[in-house]
């Protein structure tokens, strides 16, 4: 029985990894054969695509744009066969006492980000795209830190980008009234798949049928994680012990519907968004270029149920 090593896209495992827990705790992964080890990223080892560019994780689960961003500069060989979500989950999240209702009043405020080229852009975007002046928002470092609400009620930023909707806006004390949360792709920002799933091209050339295998019961997995919560619940809390029950619940209640596309299908990787959205990010300087981008995922080893 081949040993898969699973890499997840966060620092510990969250409700977006449901269906990997569940596929796994049901036995569906070795009933096809295969032995799956999930593991999470030592950030000072590099992202889940270092680790698949090293060839010491099998699968990983990571952002469209640093897939592309890889692929453009330095032609390396990685490649997603599956979308893990069909909408952007990140928001801009603020709180009522700092007035700001609206992305264009973030002009000359406070906003903590993890300033990254894509990042810094995607900010501009918004603003500009409310009738805002993106030059006008101070930005905060606030590296891969997620300020809470809480926090910007005790004054450390005004507002914050990048805090899933699904899941970091969900933290913090102050009363759900009070918070003022506004997903990226509700006020203007190109579409795209927040996480895909993808391996190295030569585990795809070399051992296609595991691949094929290993994505059927994944999709088995992501379904029944969405079917059946409280079972998914359940699990969840064995894995992440650390957070309370209610926000784990209302997490996977938000997240599971973004595991389909509109048709209904669990793994399609829509060209429609992931060209405008590479093309988006060549644009704003946040991608060396985007050619070959159509070259950068393929849906072909997806059950045929779904592809």
């Amino acid at each position: 029985m081949p040993h898969i090593r699973v890499m997840l896209d966060y620092f510990h495992p969250w409700p977006n990894s449901s269906g990997f827990y569940v596929a796994r705790a049901r036995r569906w992964f070795a009933q096809a054969g295969l032995d799956v080890e999930l593991v999470v990223q030592d950030p000072g080892r590099g992202d889940t695509l270092e680790y698949l560019a090293r060839g010491e994780v099998d699968f990983g689960v990571f952002p469209p744009n640093r897939l592309l961003a890889r692929r453009a500069a330095h032609g390396q060989p990685l490649i997603a066969v599956a979308a893990v979500n069909h909408r952007g989950l990140e928001a801009i999240q603020t709180t009522a006492s700092t007035g700001i209702t609206r992305p264009r009043e973030l002009a000359g405020r406070r906003l903590a980000l993890n300033p990254t080229p894509r990042g810094l852009a995607m900010v501009r975007h918004l603003v500009a795209a409310d009738g805002g002046d993106p030059d006008a928002v101070v930005t905060i470092d606030a590296g891969t830190r997620e300020l809470t609400v809480d926090d910007i009620e005790a004054g450390e930023a005004d507002a914050t980008f990048g805090t899933y909707w699904s899941w970091d806006a969900l933290r913090g004390d102050l009363p759900e009234e009070r918070r003022v949360t506004w997903p990226v792709d509700e006020i203007g920002a190109p579409l795209y798949h927040s996480y895909l799933l993808g391996t190295n091209e030569r585990l795809l050339a070399e051992q296609p049928s595991l691949v094929r295998d290993f994505l059927a019961v994944t999709a088995r997995g992501y379904a029944a994680a969405a079917q059946d919560t409280e079972r998914t619940l359940e699990l969840l809390e064995e894995v992440i012990p650390y957070f309370p029950r209610p926000l784990i619940a209302r997490s996977l209640a938000l997240i599971a519907p973004t595991w389909t596309d509109p048709q209904g299908r669990w793994g399609v990787i829509d060209p429609a968004r992931t060209g405008p959205y590479a093309h988006w990010l060549a644009e704003h300087g946040a991608l060396a270029h985007d050619r070959d981008w159509d070259r950068s995922f393929t849906n072909a080893l997806l059950p045929a149920v779904t592809a």
